[in-house]
């Protein structure tokens, strides 16, 4: 009898997100900023403490917002770890910046703090700090150093929605910050993400490059008599019934997250003995870092076949993947960025790494089946 296939990741519904998004029909809304995108604003504001929570079609798009807000010049340079997603990068580049590729931490994967002085130059204009699988970069020491040079912090939160530094929400510490809710996230809408503004210096800019430029929110507050063009901007905002979609998630966040974590420390606890061995290290979490279980990877010893590892738990019936391919070992990478040194843990642990299943509904058999299965393929 064929093993039962477990899938890498399986989208959860609350079972209300067809029900808001029938509301929306009744509400005669179906386009943007109606009465479920306005719930899903204040749900972001009041849980990060962010001035300003703007909903966008993606991670992807909050992030093209906040490049437009910064308003580089050619050649401006952003530092950035080269282990993440295209997005983090395309963002700065489609407004003339440079990316500037920094090595991560062995421990977290995340953007070397300690590397990032000495990459600054007299171009440099942001910092844009990664929170990989959820668990966030030593945030203190960044702001520090943006401090220092006169830097604007833009956190790629994409990853990182109820998780914390220093129980500070990540995405509202930084000068803007971005969430993710596509389908392999915690929180979802199948698309869709969310813009995080700290100050109130940016909000109105960013409700306005929201907006493809025009003053249309103040119109609708009556705050203004009519609405104009008056800055740049693009069509930012996601419809109401992603919007309906993704409240009936809010509203569940807490036992999403909570349940994520379970499964998060079962897998812990159930590898820590292959780490004894040698054969795998699994993650680390630095005390101030409060996560939210996004993720479960380990990363093989350097003697073991990534490939044959995947390829047997496919074999298996198990859906189990790599991550990023390092930005700055890529064409566009090279055509549009620089690397900062040799960036040799990034290359080194990203040929490592094997992510595991971890989804809402993933049962403890079946956590069992992955881990039998990977331990009798690294031991092989």
């Amino acid at each position: 009898m064929t093993a039962e296939y477990i899938p890498f990741n399986r989208p959860y519904s609350t079972g209300k997100e067809m029900v808001y998004a029938a509301e929306t029909q009744r509400n005669y809304h179906l386009s943007g900023d109606g009465p479920f995108t306005k719930r899903c604003h204040r749900w972001i504001e009041e849980h990060t403490g962010c001035a300003k929570a703007l909903l966008t079609h993606s991670c992807t798009s909050a992030l093209d917002m906040a490049a437009l807000l910064l308003d580089f010049e050619r050649g401006d340079e952003v530092i950035m770890p080269s282990y993440t997603f295209v997005s983090t990068a395309n963002a700065f580049v489609l407004r003339n910046a440079v990316p500037v590729f920094v090595d991560i931490r062995e421990d977290t994967l995340n953007l070397d703090e300690r590397l990032i002085e000495e990459a600054i130059t007299t171009r440099t204009r942001a910092i844009v700090p990664v929170h990989y699988a959820g668990v966030s970069c030593e945030m203190d020491s960044i702001i520090a150093i943006a401090r220092r040079h006169g830097l604007r912090i833009v956190e790629d939160a994409a990853q990182g929605i109820m998780a914390g530094y220093k129980n500070r929400a990540l995405g509202s510490i930084g000068d803007l910050g971005s969430f993710s809710f596509h389908e392999t996230k915690n929180i979802i809408s199948g698309e869709g993400g969310s813009l995080l503004v700290r100050d109130a210096e940016f909000a109105q800019r960013a409700e306005i490059l929201r907006e493809k430029g025009t003053d249309r929110g103040r119109f609708f507050r009556g705050e203004v008599d009519k609405y104009t063009w008056q800055d740049v901007g693009s069509s930012f905002l996601p419809n109401e019934v992603t919007a309906a979609f993704l409240w009936a998630q809010l509203e569940e966040a807490q036992r999403i997250t909570s349940e994520r974590l379970a499964i998060w420390r079962r897998y812990h606890e159930t590898l820590q003995p292959l780490e004894q061995q040698g054969l795998l290290r699994r993650p680390i979490v630095p005390t101030d870092c409060q996560h939210n279980g996004h993720m479960y990877y380990v990363l093989l010893a350097p003697e073991i076949d990534r490939q044959l590892v995947l390829d047997g738990l496919k074999q298996n019936g198990i859906g189990a993947v790599f991550h990023y391919v390092p930005l700055h070992s890529s064409p566009a990478g090279q055509r549009y960025g620089r690397a900062h040194g040799e960036l040799a843990l990034t290359t080194s642990l990203s040929q490592r790494l094997v992510r595991l299943p971890v989804w809402f509904g993933l049962s403890e058999s079946q956590q069992q089946r992955v881990c039998e299965t990977l331990t009798a393929l690294v031991k092989r």
